[in-house]
């Protein structure tokens, strides 16, 4: 990807680092259409259940979480990615520590 001194070319999950007992985020892109936020999550730490108005694309970086959308559960691991639709109530809890990348579409 790029040039070796090319600043916009970066290994995502290394961007936000674990902390014990704590969720970390970094917004990397915050614009009028959207957002891209980084979260790091440490075993058992999570998202208590929230609705948000706008559609959502959850990449697991690193690890494993259990997300519950609207009722029904999904277990997302490493490489694997998951919508969280406009509206539908959500949470989040990591089974074992994790990092996400979370896009979130405002247009």
């Amino acid at each position: 990807m790029g040039q070796k001194n090319d600043s916009l070319a970066m290994k995502a999950d290394n961007l936000v680092q674990y902390q014990v007992g704590s969720v970390v985020s970094r917004t990397l892109i915050d614009k009028k259409a959207g957002t891209v936020t980084l979260f790091s999550f440490d075993e058992g730490q999570g998202l208590s259940e929230h609705v948000a108005p706008y559609d959502a694309l959850v990449y697991i970086l690193d690890g494993e979480a259990e997300i519950t959308v609207a009722g029904k559960t999904w277990e997302v691991k490493t490489g694997e990615i998951i919508i969280l639709p406009a509206k539908k109530p959500h949470a989040l809890k990591a089974t074992k520590k994790f990092k996400m990348m979370l896009t979130m579409i405002r247009a």
